[in-house]
C-alpha cells in the first residue's frame, strides 16, 4: 500500500464534497453554454489535470478568443484564464458559499455569459448563484480527494489506451461527480429512458469504467463498471479481483477503493477489475471479439 493511494472517508468529508461538487457544476454549466456540441454530450465534460478540475478552452462569450476555467485544488482557488493573457482568481475557502464563488467566476468570464444555474443530478435544488448552503471547504480533505482522483484517472487512462475502437477521454463528470471512460462497439442502442441526459448520452452500445469518491447512495469511494444495454444474465458474474461484486441497488459492478489501495499493487488490482468487467460485458453483449482483445494487447506502433 502507498500513501499516494490515500484513504477517503466519505462521511467525514461529505459536506466539503458537496461544496466542491457544486463548484464543479459551475464549470460544467459554462461548458454546456459555450462549447460546440458533441455526440454523447462530450462537450459538457470537464477534465482532471495536474492541478484540479478544468474546462477545455471555450469560445469567449463575445467571440474575442478563448477562455478556460479551472478549480486549482492545490492553491484552492478558481482560475479564469483568457487567451489574451488576462487571469482572474477566486478563492475557495472555508465558509465561502457556492453563490459567491459562482458569481465571481461568471463575472471574470465576462462577455455577458449566461448559464442555467439549476444544479443537476444532486439532491439539492437551489440555483448555483443563490446557493449559500454549501460553504464547507476543508483543504486537507480536498487534497486527499484530489490525490485519490489523480490515481484513479491514471488507471482509467491506462485501461482505455490500447483500445482500437472509439472511446472517450478520461472525463470528469460534474453531474455525478465521477471520472469515467466510455468504450463503444460502434453499434447504436436505445437510451434507457427519455430524459435529456439519457437520450443524448446513451444512444450507443458502450462499456463504462469509472470512479467516484462516494455519495449518499453509496458512501464509499469505488471503481465501477457497467455495460449498456445490459442483457439478462449480465449481473452476478464472478469478476477479478475477488473483492469485485455486483451492486444490485446501483445496477453495476463495483470494486471499493479501500480494497484497491490496500492491495500489494493498487494499479494492477484496479486494471484487473476493468479488464475483467470489460471481458464479461463484451461476451454477454456480443461485441466483436477483436475489440475486447485489443484492450489486453498493445497500442499500434508509432512509425
Amino acid at each position: 500500500m502507498s500513501s499516494e493511494w490515500p484513504a477517503l472517508d466519505y462521511p467525514a468529508w461529505s459536506a466539503t464534497c458537496d461544496t466542491l461538487h457544486a463548484h464543479t457544476q459551475v464549470l460544467g454549466k459554462l461548458a454546456v453554454a459555450l462549447a460546440p456540441r458533441e455526440p454523447q454530450l462530450q462537450h459538457a465534460a470537464l477534465r482532471l489535470s495536474a492541478r484540479g478540475w478544468e474546462t477545455l478552452p471555450l469560445p469567449e462569450p463575445d467571440g474575442s478568443g478563448a477562455v478556460a476555467v479551472a478549480l486549482d485544488l492545490h492553491a484552492h482557488e478558481a482560475v479564469v484564464e483568457h487567451s489574451d493573457g488576462r487571469v482572474a482568481r477566486v478563492a475557495l475557502t472555508p465558509d465561502r458559499p457556492v453563490a459567491d464563488v459562482a458569481r465571481e467566476v461568471l463575472e471574470a468570464v465576462g462577455g455577458g455569459v449566461e448559464i442555467d444555474p439549476t444544479p443537476q443530478e444532486v439532491p439539492w435544488t437551489v440555483p448555483l448563484d443563490e446557493d449559500r448552503e454549501h460553504a464547507s471547504y476543508d483543504a486537507d480533505r480536498v487534497e486527499s480527494y484530489f490525490a485519490a482522483a489523480t490515481r484513479a484517472a491514471l488507471v482509467l487512462a491506462a485501461f482505455r489506451a490500447p483500445y482500437r475502437g472509439r472511446s472517450t477521454p478520461v472525463n470528469a463528470w460534474w453531474g455525478s461527480f465521477d471520472l469515467a471512460v466510455n468504450l463503444f462497439s460502434g453499434q447504436p442502442a436505445d437510451p434507457p429512458s427519455g430524459d435529456f441526459i439519457m437520450r443524448n448520452a446513451m444512444d450507443s452500445q458502450e462499456f463504462a469504467f469509472g470512479w467516484w469518491p462516494g455519495d449518499p447512495r453509496y458512501g464509499r469511494a469505488a471503481f465501477y463498471a457497467y455495460a449498456h444495454p445490459a442483457p439478462e444474465g449480465y449481473a452476478g458474474a464472478d469478476l477479478s479481483p475477488a473483492a469485485a461484486r455486483w451492486e444490485q441497488a446501483l445496477g453495476l459492478y463495483v470494486l471499493d477503493w479501500d480494497d484497491v489501495r490496500t492491495s500489494p499493487d493498487p494499479q494492477a488490482a484496479a486494471l484487473e477489475f476493468a479488464v475483467s468487467a470489460f471481458r464479461h460485458s463484451c461476451q454477454v453483449c456480443d461485441w466483436d471479439p477483436a475489440l475486447p482483445a485489443s484492450v489486453e494487447g498493445s497500442p499500434p506502433p508509432v512509425t
